[in-house]
């Protein structure tokens, strides 16, 4: 099944910037701007065999950027990430002219304060709120929000928004970033925090007061970070809808063995 001109539009690859070996952003030009709230995701595909293989990617630019970045982990095994890949500056690839999701900051709850967890490129969603947040001089947050942002990688080169989070933490009154590295002795240069996300989460829980009765969690990326951190939040008191998941794959089932 190739594009549908009525669903999809062609964007163009206008810079990309790779972190590692396996972790890229690109920023697009688009024909038609897409509507979107922060933390919502876009469809990309790309054409091969005479079918549009596609999938679901977290926007990374704020709806008041002029373009549109997105960031990724190249799967070896996967169809489309060893595609988009090979993709360079001034190719074109489909996206698809909805947006959807609904894994953007809480406005019901009456919660001032908000809890984001993520694993690598989990952090794309939240790049999106804060820049917007920052950008947004018109409709500024009420200065008792309070965000704090846990992002879990192996490295610390795998980090690939940390200086622009950290500086949005020096702009942003109540935000708090906290990188934190799984495998320190492969990272021996590194001196600031350790550990998985379900590791530190009960930490920060407490250091910043994040009580049920004021706090919405986030949960972004790896599957059973997001398990891990559920049964914490859930233990702590917290509500099912109060605590927010975008899982960016589902993990495959073992295979049952047969005597």
């Amino acid at each position: 099944m190739s594009a549908s001109h009525d669903k999809f539009q062609q964007i163009e690859i206008i810079s990309r910037k790779d972190y590692s070996p396996d972790l890229w952003s690109i920023r697009v030009r688009v024909e038609e701007t897409l509507v979107f709230k922060p933390g919502q995701y876009a469809t990309l595909g790309v054409e091969r065999g005479g079918r549009l293989i596609q999938r679901a990617y977290s926007i990374v630019s704020s709806p008041l950027e002029n373009e549109m970045e997105f960031f990724f982990e190249l799967v070896p095994q996967g169809e489309l990430t060893p595609l988009l890949f090979e993709l360079q500056v001034g190719q074109k690839i489909w996206m698809r002219r909805q947006a959807k999701g609904l894994f953007t900051l809480d406005g019901r709850s009456g919660h001032s304060k908000h809890f984001f967890l993520c694993t690598v490129t989990g952090v794309a969603p939240y790049v999106s709120i804060m820049r917007s947040l920052a950008l947004d001089a018109e409709n500024a947050q009420p200065a008792s929000l309070q965000i704090v942002l846990i992002q879990a990688a192996s490295r610390s080169w795998e980090f690939a928004y940390r200086e622009e989070l950290e500086k949005l933490g020096g702009k942003i009154e109540g935000f708090h970033y906290v990188p934190s590295v799984s495998r320190p002795w492969e990272d021996t240069a590194w001196g600031g925090e350790v550990g998985r996300v379900e590791d530190i989460a009960r930490k920060y829980l407490d250091s910043f007061n994040l009580v049920p009765a004021s706090t919405t969690a986030y949960l972004c990326g790896h599957p059973q970070m997001i398990e891990n951190c559920k049964g914490i939040f859930g233990r702590k008191g917290f509500a099912k809808e109060s605590v927010r998941e975008e899982i960016y794959w589902v993990p495959s089932k073992p295979t049952e063995v047969k005597a």
